[in-house]
């Protein structure tokens, strides 16, 4: 059931919030870039009357995103409280988390020579531990997590306009990302996938060069014992993973596929899944996070 209110169908939400330092302004920009409204360190108190407001406005302000961070006060217990609140007014609001490991969240606080606002008379890594506590409860219930360790402007936003531009509101979304053990886990990730069973093409000289995208390469890792079997059973997991997360209210998903160097085995993996993924109506994006890094 969709409520309306004082006559009005309310708009779609999104709450960006997560860790200072990993892009909510950059993720902000991007939503306004695809026509969102967007209000940034509205007090999550204020939320519910936000949108009231917005559902009045005769359809001229059809999706709000709402920018919140971890000054403002009783934080965690008032933006839970008030998702909790919205959605028993059957209101959708989605949370949007953005993540970034310290190392990151130290370079980007050094590189503009601020503090952290959590950080007192201590070190900034204080702060940064201080907050990441702070907004534990909130990120366990995030319905996207975005890790930007790795990502620059230009990549977060592409990644923010892939999940909230215009698309089929009744499709979930899907984030497959190929990556390497041995630069670590992705930290948004919802399910974790090892092809490290399969053996590595970066032993046979000719393929070593090539990456899984390249048909030499996914032909070799498709061939392999297990592949396909893999392929089989995994998208049956992921298919009554999704149809769980529709019935949930989650319409997105993260999966992150990966091998030893991110190179060979987790990509050609992760775009056979992709397609899997599209040919369940599924809406998809591909990010192979450690190619060129070796």
């Amino acid at each position: 059931m969709t409520v309306e209110l004082g006559g009005e169908l309310p708009p779609e939400v999104v709450i960006v919030t997560g860790m200072s330092g990993a892009g909510r302004s950059t993720a902000a920009r991007a939503l306004e870039d695809l026509d969102w409204f967007v209000v940034d360190n509205l007090p999550p108190g204020l939320l519910p009357t936000m949108i009231e407001l917005a559902g009045r406005t005769h359809g001229a302000v059809p999706r709000v995103a709402v920018v919140v961070d971890v000054r403002s006060l009783a934080f965690t217990e008032d933006l839970l409280s008030t998702v909790e609140e919205l959605r028993k007014r059957d209101i959708v609001a989605r949370v949007l988390y953005l993540e970034a490991g310290d190392d990151a969240l130290v370079r980007r606080f050094e590189g503009v020579r601020r503090p952290h606002p959590l950080q007192g008379d201590g070190r900034l890594t204080d702060g940064i531990d201080r907050e990441r506590e702070t907004l534990r409860a909130i990120r366990g219930e995030a319905d996207l997590v975005i890790d930007t360790s790795q990502l620059n402007v230009h990549q977060l936003k592409a990644r923010v306009i892939g999940f909230f531009g215009e698309s089929d509101e009744s499709r979930p979304r899907a984030n497959v990302v190929s990556f390497g053990f041995k630069h670590g886990l992705p930290v948004d990730s919802d399910l974790v996938l090892d092809c490290r069973f399969l053996p590595n093409p970066h032993w046979v000289p000719e393929l070593r060069p090539m990456n899984g995208r390249d048909a030499p390469v996914s032909d070799y890792v498709l061939s392999q014992e297990g592949a396909k079997e893999m392929l089989e059973a995994y998208s049956e997991v992921l298919r009554l993973t999704i149809a769980g997360y529709q019935r949930e209210g989650k319409h997105y998903m993260t999966l992150a596929v990966g091998c030893t160097g991110g190179k060979h085995r987790s990509v050609a993996m992760a775009e056979q899944f992709a397609d899997r993924l599209r040919g369940q109506g599924v809406d998809v994006h591909v990010v192979h996070r450690d190619v060129g890094r070796e």
